[in-house]
């Protein structure tokens, strides 16, 4: 990345939020009008959230406050791999096998809670549109089509990656957390542990016949 945007990143970072003002001081004084053209470029990649104006308590132009989106924070390194690994490996040892299928099922159906259960009015391509923004929001590159059998969810860029390899535990908590998430089981037509580019899920409407 570019030295002066990955400056802004790790600024922003440290400090959450910052206005031009302030990014210009921390970066030897730059004219303000080059820091929007970084700040925009980071916008359009995806890794600045859009403005918020700060108030001010006395008249003039109003102030826009920056901040980083969830994709920023995907470029420093953590260590979250090692740490889910070494639990499942911890769990693995203690419990039995029936044992462990309850809480991953546990941990799944606490997932699904998050999405609010929709009307009984409510089209399924709506559920469908509402599942994916919360997928897309939880990590996921997620989208839905609809083909001659039925919808087709498709979920790429497995959150669990670099840990699944060797648990394969967390396929199974992922197809738990996608049947809870549409109200009814659908049949998984790909895998991305079997080199596909996504896992694909093909769901009847469970109101149609």
């Amino acid at each position: 990345m570019q030295k002066t945007r990955q400056k802004i990143i790790e600024y922003l970072r440290e400090h959450e939020t910052a206005t031009v003002d302030e990014l210009s001081e921390a970066l030897d004084n730059l004219t303000a009008v080059t820091v929007r053209h970084h700040l925009d470029i980071l916008r359009s990649d995806g890794m600045i959230a859009t403005p918020e104006v700060q108030h001010r308590n006395t008249p003039g132009r109003p102030k826009y406050v920056y901040r980083l989106t969830k994709k920023a924070e995907s470029l420093f390194p953590r260590n979250f791999g090692t740490l889910s690994a070494k639990m499942i490996e911890q769990l693995k040892s203690t419990f039995d096998e029936a044992q462990i299928n309850v809480f991953f099922n546990g941990v799944a159906d606490r997932m699904a809670e998050q999405v609010e259960l929709p009307a009984s009015d409510e089209p399924f391509e709506r559920r469908l549109d509402r599942i994916v923004e919360h997928l897309t929001a939880h990590g996921y590159e997620a989208r839905w089509e609809k083909t001659r059998k039925g919808y087709v969810l498709h979920t790429a860029n497995c959150p669990y990656a670099g840990v699944v390899d060797s648990h394969a535990e967390l396929c199974r908590l992922d197809e738990r957390y996608i049947t809870r998430l549409l109200g009814t089981t659908p049949q998984r037509v790909s895998h991305i542990q079997e080199d596909a580019e996504a896992c694909s899920y093909l769901i009847h409407d469970p109101r149609v016949s």
